[in-house]
């Protein structure tokens, strides 16, 4: 499997899995297992010995010797669903491995058997001790969590109506977070009713999540849904980590990788989904190395898995209020009152979407406006007419992107055209696409509907004229604002909010070009200001400001 491959599945873009058998179950060789051996311990168990249950975290690494291992999930009655089963020369686990998150599955002996059991700590050595053996296990792990994803397998169960604000949020943290599930649209499946009636919920209650061995949870925020699903890790507010990157887009994830691997104690705190803004974007092709292109969503799964192989921790679907500058020690408060401590911060946190000024905008956020062109909304725009405004790289992206599925895309600017923002490749596509119209200067002055967006106006400022057309599914790409408002005062800014970096606090030029105003705290990818808003600019500051903090944590080694 080339790496291109690796990205695409990770999504569930590429093929089912379970067609590429050899790679998702794969069997060591007799030299292979015999180095694994050395990390852990050899055991027999009997069996129906249950190894691991879905729910718990850190769980053992098993290698079959001999005989047969079953993963199962519970189906509707609660009764175990085997799903796979691994026999001599295979392994158990899946990408959880990586990390203290709850595991989705359950594992048990099928007969007698033989296994090496390996611990956490020496399953980490294995992966990085043995980088060939290493390799084997992230490829089948990335595989066996796409399976998981297309089939449902050790996932929840969103019901709601599809279009709904509060059912695409759920579903876009599922999806984003790379978590099985399976919708069950009220306004069209059948299956949705019966789900009702067994669970005794009504149509207020919804969008609910069916969680198994769990209560539904009817309409739950994004953090509640991450605590029961086991998403978030529990913090140790007496730990004092060596760097804490707030944010995990491109440049926070790469820092988090660039520290991690060098032996630095790394944690990483998101708000949402790893990714940023980038994870939203359907392709980005001229990302150095990925020739066919590779989707936001992709590009962030790896990274994300990759920071955790060295060791990184990801604390997901919590967000930092505040930023305590005023000891030694930095202090990070989160939003659900616990705080994280760290000798050095990055700060990744990019921007915000900016919104359009017009009236009834609010009112139809997540009802037809979206800021994220994806597999997700690409579905709510099959064979209707939509409107994408922005002239920037992501709004062309999403507008080719859109096309493949929307019966006409029509593309609104305020300039006079693409080519002074938006890069050549894709002016030419939209160009040429018979599906795509460019409107310039042009904007949206009317929006109106019932519960969902009906209909938009848009006025030509050259020739005054306005028209009014049925659009339920308008995307809105033109740019972002900082955040930093969790800053409260602890760094410099530009007047437009960003983090001013490269000059100390006295005004004099800082050692580091990522350096702001308070020693050891550093700003990198979108929230710096003067930075190049793209992927590839944010990856190379985020692994170059790794050599900083290094510099600041042991001066005079480095």
């Amino acid at each position: 499997m080339t790496s291109d491959a690796a990205g695409s599945e990770y999504d569930g873009e590429a093929a089912d899995p379970e067609a590429r058998t050899a790679q998702t179950f794969p069997r060591l060789n007799a030299e292979m297992a015999g180095r694994l051996a050395t990390y852990g311990v050899e055991e027999t168990l009997a069996a129906g010995t249950v190894i691991f249950a879905r729910g718990q975290r850190s769980v053992d690494f098993f290698f079959v010797l001999d005989g047969r291992i079953e993963m199962y999930d519970s189906d509707r009655s609660g009764a175990p669903h085997v799903f796979t089963t691994h026999t001599d020369g295979q392994f158990t686990g899946e990408l959880d491995l990586f990390n203290n998150r709850e595991i989705l599955v359950s594992g048990r002996t099928a007969t007698a058997t033989r296994v090496i059991r390996i611990a956490r700590a020496g399953f980490r050595q294995l992966v990085t001790g043995e980088p060939d053996i290493g390799e084997i296990i992230m490829r089948a792990y990335i595989l066996r969590r796409v399976g998981l994803i297309r089939h449902g397998t050790g996932g929840v169960i969103l019901i709601g109506p599809g279009h709904r604000r509060d059912t695409l949020r759920l579903q876009g943290f599922l999806i984003r977070n790379a978590y099985p599930h399976r919708l069950l649209d009220v306004d069209t499946d059948p299956d949705a009713k019966c789900f009702l009636a067994c669970f005794d919920l009504r149509p207020e209650d919804l969008p609910v999540i069916i969680v198994p061995g769990a209560a539904a949870l009817r309409n739950p925020t994004n953090a509640a849904l991450a605590d029961t699903l086991g998403l978030t890790e529990a913090i140790d507010p007496a730990r004092i980590y060596d760097v804490a990157v707030v944010g995990a887009g491109p440049a926070g994830l790469a820092a988090a990788v660039y520290a991690a691997s060098e032996g630095l104690d790394t944690i990483v705190i998101e708000g949402l989904a790893p990714g940023g803004q980038a994870g939203t974007s359907s392709k980005i092709e001229n990302y150095l190395g990925f020739p066919t292109g590779i989707s936001g969503q992709a590009l962030a799964g790896r990274a994300q898995v990759q920071a955790q192989k060295f060791g990184a921790r990801l604390a997901i679907s919590r967000m930092v209020a505040a930023l305590d500058c005023s000891g030694e020690t930095y202090r990070l408060q989160l939003d659900d009152g616990n705080s994280i401590p760290a000798r050095a911060v990055i700060v990744a946190t990019g921007a915000r979407y900016r919104k359009l000024d017009v009236a009834d905008f609010e009112r139809f956020e997540g009802q037809g406006i979206h800021y994220a062109a994806t597999a997700m909304e690409s579905n709510l725009c099959v064979d209707e007419a939509i409107i994408v405004v922005g002239g920037g790289n992501s709004a062309g992206q999403a507008a080719v992107f859109l096309s493949r599925t929307a019966a006409h895309v029509h593309i609104l600017v305020r300039a006079n055209g693409l080519a002074a923002t938006m890069s050549d490749y894709l002016v030419q596509r939209i160009a040429s696409s018979p599906r795509i119209t460019l409107h310039s200067r042009t904007e949206i002055t009317g929006l109106s509907g019932d519960d969902n967006l009906r209909e938009v106006t848009w006025t030509d400022r050259a020739t005054g004229l306005s028209e009014t057309t049925r659009i339920s599914n308008l995307f809105v790409m033109i740019g972002a604002d900082p955040n930093t408002g969790w800053l409260d005062g602890c760094l410099a800014l530009d007047a437009k909010g960003f983090v001013r970096t490269g000059e100390s606090h006295d005004g004099r030029a800082a050692a580091s070009p990522y350096a702001t105003t308070r020693p050891g705290i550093y700003a990198v990818g979108d929230v710096r200001a003067g930075s190049v808003k793209r992927v590839a600019s944010g990856v190379g500051e985020g692994s170059v400001v790794v050599q900083s903090v290094h510099q600041f944590l042991n001066p005079g080694i480095v």
